[in-house]
């Protein structure tokens, strides 16, 4: 199995790695030369899909670049159903001549753009680099998603109760009335509410559950002819 060439540098505040999975060694290279200049990313190059699994590669969020048609026991198709919706990966698909049907399921896997084969590593690296910024960007709104989930989770059901209401602007009165409680329970239940997911105001507590009830990161569109 082709071993995986490596570009390590420190990690600039893109993020995220670049995998690239092109069968086609002077492409290959080609393309891990454009997007390595400069440094300040990772860029790790597969000969294959196989190679890609078997180094577990999948792991590591960022962009992924691979070839509609790849030898070996994993097609292209098979590597694209395996990472279709992952709020953290952003996929291109290499391919030419597809068919209709091949097309159709790029189209269905999420890919964010299909560029044509033989590669051009000046197209490759405009079309990454404009990704990187959308990727990072998706990936802050995924973390403040996450962190105000599990904030959030801390609260008994009572309790979420009351956030909602309170987010539906009642005040304490209004939210006593509609869950047949005093409102000194309720002013209690407040003080433990703001407590539990360590908010310094309303406001905040508000900014968590509003993020926990976003629908988070947009998934992977299709542009073709980036």
């Amino acid at each position: 199995m082709a071993r995986p060439a490596r570009q390590h540098g420190g990690v600039s505040d893109l993020g995220g790695h670049i995998h690239l999975v092109l069968p086609d060694p002077t492409e290959r290279a080609a393309c891990f030369r454009a997007l390595a200049v400069g440094g300040g990313r990772i860029v790790r190059s597969f000969a294959n899909a196989d190679a890609w699994l078997e180094a577990e590669a999948e792991r590591e969020s960022g962009i992924l670049l691979f070839h509609w048609r790849q030898p070996g026991a994993t097609s292209g198709a098979a590597l694209l159903d395996r990472v279709a919706g992952r709020a953290g990966t952003t996929i291109f698909v290499a391919a030419d001549h597809l068919a209709i049907e091949e097309t159709r399921a790029v189209l269905r896997g999420g890919a964010r753009d299909l560029l044509p084969a033989p590669l051009d590593p000046r197209l490759v690296r405009r079309a990454i680099e404009r990704s990187l910024g959308d990727w990072h960007l998706r990936q802050d709104a995924l973390s403040r998603h996450r962190e105000a989930e599990t904030r959030l989770a801390a609260l008994t059901p009572r309790e979420r109760d009351i956030v909602g209401a309170i987010a539906a602007g009642l005040g304490n009165k209004a939210i006593a009335r509609r869950l047949d409680l005093s409102p000194r329970t309720v002013e209690v239940h407040r003080a433990n509410i703001m407590r539990r997911v360590q908010a310094g105001s309303v406001a905040e507590l508000l900014r968590l559950q509003f993020t926990a009830e976003s629908a988070g990161p947009a998934e992977n569109s299709v542009h073709f002819g980036a």
